[in-house]
C-alpha cells in the first residue's frame, strides 16, 4: 500500500519516453565522436553512465537526432536482458534495447532511477512471461506504474539513497586507481625486462604447481548453498555470493575453471570460500608472493583451456602452467609493496557491500512510502539533495 501523498503514475506521464536506435554500422564515420553510445553492457551497476565502450560522431548524431537524450535521462534495458538501469550525464544516445525517460520538472531523475531498479516483476509481466530474458515494448514500458510522492520527497529520498551509492562509486573508482598503480608497477618490474624475448640473468620459468598450492574449489558446494549475508564465496563467475562459513582466511587466487569465464582470475582476501568449477592457489615458494601470481596469471589467454562446447581448465594443466620466476626475491618484494593497496581495496569492498545492503533495505521502504522522510522540504531547501541529485554529479 502506498504511503500518504504517494500517487500511482504511469511512466508515460513522467516525461518523454524514447527508444534508442543504432546508426548504420556499414559507415564507420557514424561512430567515434563526442556522444556516448550506451548499450546494455554499459549499464553495469553505475548510477551515472559517464563512460561507454562506443561513441557516436556528429554525423551519427544527426542521423539519430530524434533519439538524442539530454543529461538526466533515466534509462532501462527492455530487450534481451531487462531491468539494467542508469542515468545519462551528458547528451547521449542508446541502442534499440534501451528505453529512456526524459523527465518532466516534477520528477527527480535519481528518484525515478531507484524506482526503475525495483521494477523487475512489472517488467516480467509487461514482457509477457516470467523471465528477465524477454522483450518489453515501448508501449508496454510506458504503461507501467510507479509510486510518485511530491518532488520534495523524491529529492529527499534520492539524497538518502544517492549518498550511499556515491560512496560505493567512490570506493569503486579508488579501487580501480589502486589496481592500475599496482599493474603499472608489475609491468615496469616484470614485463618490460622481458620484452626482448630474453630473460634477465638468474630468472627462470617454473611450473605453477611447484611454487604454489593448487587445488580445486569445494566441488561439493554450488550456488544453491548461497545465503543473503555471510562470508564471500567465489563461483566460476567470480565473487557472486555468500556462505554461512568460510574455508580460507588468507590471500589467494581463484580461477574460473569451467564455462564461458574459464581463465578469469580474482584475488581473494580475508575470510572466503570458492565452490564447484573453480581452482584456487597461493604461493608456497619463499621468493614468490600470491599478489605476483595473481598478476602473472591474470587474463584468460594465459591459461590452457580445453573444450569448445564447454570450455574448462584441468587441474593438471593448471599445475603445469609455466610461470616467470624472477631472481632476487623480486616477486616477493612486489607483493610487499602492493599488499597494502589490496588491503585498502578489500576494506573498500567490504564497506561497499555493507552500504549496498543498507541501500537495498531502505529502497523499497522509501519508494513505497512505508518509510517517510521527515521535513523533506527543509532537506531540499538546505541543499542536502545535491548529495544525490544531478547538480553534484553532472
Amino acid at each position: 500500500m502506498a504511503g500518504e501523498g504517494f500517487r500511482k503514475r504511469k511512466i508515460r506521464t513522467l516525461g518523454k519516453v524514447v527508444t534508442g536506435k543504432t546508426p548504420p554500422t556499414a559507415d564507420p564515420e557514424n561512430f567515434g565522436g563526442p556522444y556516448p553510445f550506451i548499450t546494455i553492457p554499459d549499464l553495469d551497476g553505475r548510477v551515472f553512465i559517464d563512460s561507454t565502450e562506443r561513441t557516436i560522431s556528429e554525423q551519427g548524431a544527426e542521423i539519430l537526432k530524434a533519439c538524442k537524450l539530454p543529461a538526466g535521462a533515466v534509462m532501462m534495458s527492455c530487450i534481451a536482458t531487462i531491468g539494467k538501469c542508469g542515468i545519462t550525464t551528458r547528451p547521449s544516445f542508446t541502442n534499440q534495447q534501451i528505453n529512456s525517460v526524459i523527465c518532466e520538472e516534477y520528477v527527480d531523475p535519481r528518484y525515478l532511477y531507484y524506482c526503475f531498479t525495483r521494477l523487475e516483476y512489472a517488467l516480467e509481466a509487461a514482457g509477457g512471461g516470467g523471465s528477465v530474458y524477454t522483450n518489453v515494448s515501448k508501449s508496454r514500458f510506458a504503461e507501467i506504474e510507479i509510486e510518485l510522492p511530491s518532488i520534495f520527497e523524491q529529492r529527499a529520498i534520492a539524497c538518502i539513497l544517492g549518498a550511499l551509492d556515491d560512496k560505493i562509486e567512490l570506493n569503486r573508482r579508488m579501487n580501480e586507481t589502486l589496481e592500475q598503480i599496482a599493474q603499472a608497477i608489475f609491468k615496469k618490474w616484470f614485463i618490460e625486462p622481458t620484452k626482448k624475448g630474453k630473460l634477465p640473468e638468474g630468472w627462470k620459468v617454473s611450473k605453477l604447481g611447484d611454487i604454489a598450492d593448487v587445488n580445486w574449489g569445494d566441488t561439493n558446494v554450488t550456488k544453491k548453498s548461497y545465503v543473503d549475508y555471510g562470508f564471500l564465496a567465489f563461483s566460476a563467475k567470480g565473487p557472486d555470493g555468500f556462505l554461512p562459513y568460510y574455508d580460507y582466511n588468507r590471500v589467494g587466487v581463484v580461477v574460473s575453471a569451467i564455462g564461458a569465464n574459464s581463465g578469469y582470475t580474482w584475488l581473494a582476501r580475508g575470510k572466503w570460500s570458492c565452490i564447484k568449477n573453480t581452482i584456487r592457489f597461493w604461493a608456497i615458494a619463499p621468493d614468490i608472493s600470491t599478489e605476483y601470481l595473481y598478476f602473472i596469471t591474470h587474463g584468460n589467454h594465459i591459461w590452457p583451456i580445453r573444450g569448445s562446447a564447454q570450455p574448462f581448465i584441468s587441474q593438471t594443466d593448471a599445475r603445469n602452467l609455466p610461470i616467470l620466476h624472477p631472481a632476487d626475491a623480486l616477486a616477493k618484494q612486489f607483493g610487499e609493496i602492493v599488499a597494502p593497496m589490496f588491503e585498502k581495496m578489500y576494506f573498500n569492498d567490504q564497506q561497499s557491500r555493507t552500504l549496498a545492503a543498507l541501500r537495498d533495505t531502505l529502497l523499497p521502504k522509501l519508494i513505497s512510502g512505508e518509510l517517510r522522510v521527515p521535513d523533506s522540504e527543509k532537506i531540499c531547501a538546505r541543499g542536502a539533495s545535491a548529495l544525490g541529485g544531478m547538480e553534484r554529479c553532472l
